[in-house]
């Protein structure tokens, strides 16, 4: 763990720091026009029945070889994989076809794999490189504070005072919609102080230090809370009896959206560039959120790395962060190494990059972690934690969902 913690501040600080002009370039979020998902028709579908088990249908995963082959979609295809279901609360069903205006067809990525000996399913082995974050201090502040727990077990992230992004088969297998998800609910972590009086008084004292906290989001309050998290992973118990135990205020959901690309209703078989949907909560957070960015290709990520954090099903009610390096990537997901138990599913994969033309750095939302799955490389079985990239169209589909109006999306 200290060589890890290490890794960590090293890295930190080291992309903070540098220096130069090719370099900041590299380092900068770059605005451009994205093309527009237009709604043009909505039908009425039967109610869901809400029977399918919590795990996805895919019979076959297109690996990264298997990508290379595919012809690039046709401009059909793309607008019946992007129109989308909406599953209201009281148990109404939509299906929206959409329109794509200005998109250009690009042909499918000639990716390079690293090759590698096969390995054994993973999620966690050797050196354990995750973080549970215990302070409150940094719990309760962005970004920490952005990631939120699904009832039917898996993770979000908080997108706007209302939505919550997350993997589409927390929600839906493929082919129906799951057990868990009729009353769908969202949870936001929060501190729970001892004692009703202390309670009342603490409540409104971690509000105005997450409110404080919210506008000075410099690297070395968030490094010092990740190398404080590091440092007392052993003392976890003692940590809850110190501060509080942490606690979830729960949320029911309003509305849900699935792309049509996942939600094939047994017509066919989802497609896992599709796993990511989009939650519309009842009642409005006043939490900080993390916005969308598009998913930059791995020679721009800094350091080659990604981060995200979710409520890991092997530490509970902890909130787990890690980072790690990506190994391979297509046009629309990330192959990586990144250390992740289950309930991790539906975490927001961001990035921290520099903002054109200011001197503040920002952290953007480029893809959803969908889990492992074993990929085909040249022959031979490997295996993966794979997350959907936010690709420009996806942008364009997500923001459409948010505001109603294609017409917000313009750039990302």
């Amino acid at each position: 763990m200290e060589n890890t913690l290490f890794w960590l501040i090293f890295f930190t600080l080291g992309w903070t720091l540098i220096n130069g002009s090719e370099m900041e370039q590299n380092l900068m979020w770059h605005l451009r026009k994205v093309p527009r998902v237009v709604s043009e028709r909505t039908f009425h579908l039967t109610s869901p029945t809400f029977e399918a088990d919590a795990k996805m249908v895919l019979k076959k995963v297109c690996g990264i070889e298997c990508q290379k082959e595919l012809p690039a979609p046709s401009l059909s295809d793309l607008e019946d994989s992007l129109s989308y279901e909406t599953v209201a609360e009281n148990g109404t069903r939509t299906l929206t076809r959409v329109k794509v205006q200005g998109v250009v067809i690009e042909p499918t990525q000639n990716i390079t794999t690293k090759g590698g000996s096969v390995r054994r399913r993973r999620q966690v082995y050797g050196t354990d490189s995750r973080f549970s974050i215990l302070d409150k201090r940094f719990l309760t502040n962005f970004p920490f504070n952005t990631a939120v727990k699904l009832s039917t077990g898996c993770s979000g992230v908080l997108v706007s005072p209302s939505h919550v992004l997350t993997a589409a088969h927390c929600v839906h297998d493929g082919r129906d919609y799951i057990k868990g998800s009729k009353k769908l609910r969202v949870g936001l972590l929060k501190m729970r102080n001892k004692g009703v009086g202390k309670k009342r008084r603490g409540s409104k004292r971690s509000r105005r230090e997450a409110n404080a906290g919210d506008q000075r989001e410099g690297s070395k309050e968030n490094l010092k809370g990740r190398a404080t998290a590091g440092r007392r992973k052993g003392s976890a118990r003692g940590q809850r009896a110190a501060e509080g135990k942490p606690s979830f205020q729960w949320t029911r959901v309003k509305k849900t959206h699935i792309p049509k690309g996942w939600a094939t209703g047994g017509k066919g078989d989802a497609a896992l560039d599709y796993d990511y949907a989009l939650l519309e909560l009842k009642r409005a957070h006043k939490k900080k959120y993390m916005e969308l960015g598009i998913s930059p290709t791995i020679k721009k990520l800094p350091g080659g790395m990604i981060h995200f954090s979710g409520f890991d099903h092997d530490r509970a009610d902890q909130l787990v962060y890690r980072f790690c390096s990506v190994s391979d990537e297509s046009n629309d997901l990330l192959y990586q190494y990144c250390d992740a138990e289950s309930g991790s599913t539906g975490s927001g994969v961001y990035l921290r990059l520099k903002e054109p033309n200011k001197k503040n750095w920002k952290r953007k939302i480029i893809a959803v972690y969908s889990g492992h799955q074993w990929v085909d490389v040249h022959g031979v079985q490997k295996d993966y934690n794979v997350a959907v990239r936010i690709t420009p169209l996806k942008y364009a589909q997500i923001c459409l969902w948010i505001h109603g109006d294609g017409a917000n999306c313009t750039y990302g």
